[in-house]
């Protein structure tokens, strides 16, 4: 049962992240992966250095997995969470402020971020949406009750809360381990799955155009075979009527006449009569 409700919190614990939007200067929060300094940026949704969840009560950022804190007097930066003195928050009504301290509430000004005891618009944090950041943590923490909430509920004993069979001490350890869990081989799955699928469709895609070819190709050389049969029955309806109009038919049909005699020119009329061109004469009659 353990097990279960460690499989539910790995596949929620980057469930809840938002932007920390001020209020008043309208940037976001962002995380430097390289010195640690928190720094107000142009909001950017796509940018996992301004990607910040609940932990908690500590504010972990989804770009460096690192959390929240004050450095010194009037200092902010991010530092492993769980760390010797990282920094826990109290949040509410969209002010942050560290959590046990008297050290005032998270303000921002066009110059950075600090800690002050001003509680107007600079102090206020919403996300994108313009909600306040301790209704995110409100959330976060109901998908974390739900996931550690059985069929019959919470079991009071004592004063302290036992889910499921399990005491304080392990719901805390239980939490820090998925706190801290690396998701690399998560990452490393999807990543060699989409590479399968890829694979597979790339196959599907080549024995596609293969088929595609070979209709074609079909296609064309039954277009071929009709053609030359039509053409030889054509050269076959044409041969009788070539027999019969012939040189050697017309020739045959052709009239000759009797009184012809050679060295005479004679015509031949459209009506079918034949005459002589030059008639000889008698000698006598010149």
């Amino acid at each position: 049962m353990k097990f279960f409700w460690m499989i539910s919190f790995f596949l929620l614990q980057d469930t809840g992240a938002f932007l920390m939007k001020n209020a008043k200067v309208k940037l976001c929060l962002q995380a430097s992966p390289a010195s640690g300094n928190v720094l107000l940026e142009e909001c950017n949704p796509e940018s996992d250095l301004q990607d910040w969840s609940w932990r908690g009560d500590s504010l972990m950022n989804q770009g460096t997995r690192s959390c929240l804190s004050v450095e010194g007097a009037n200092s902010l930066q991010t530092r492993p969470c769980g760390s010797t003195g990282y920094t826990s928050w109290d949040c509410s009504h969209s002010l942050l402020s560290p959590l046990g301290s008297s050290q005032g509430y998270l303000v921002a000004s066009r110059k950075g971020i600090a800690l002050s005891n001003v509680r107007g618009l600079k102090a206020q944090w919403q996300d994108a949406e313009d909600r306040s950041v301790c209704e995110e943590k409100a959330e976060q923490e109901v998908y974390f009750l739900a996931a550690l909430t059985s069929t019959q509920g919470y079991e009071h004993t004592t004063g302290t809360q036992q889910v499921l069979g399990m005491d304080q001490e392990e719901l805390e350890e239980l939490l820090w381990f998925f706190r801290q869990e690396d998701s690399s081989s998560w990452n490393y799955s999807i990543l060699a799955l989409s590479s399968m699928a890829m694979t597979l469709g790339l196959v599907l895609l080549t024995i596609n155009i293969s088929r595609n070819r070979q209709r074609k190709l079909l296609t064309y050389q039954a277009a071929v075979q009709t053609a030359l049969q039509a053409e030889l029955e054509a050269k076959q309806a044409l041969m009788p009527v070539q027999q019969e109009n012939s040189p050697a038919q017309l020739k045959k049909q052709e009239p000759v006449p009797q009184d012809q005699r050679s060295g005479d020119v004679v015509v031949q009329w459209k009506d079918g009569t034949v005459t002589s061109l030059y008639t000889e004469r008698p000698e006598d009659a010149i």
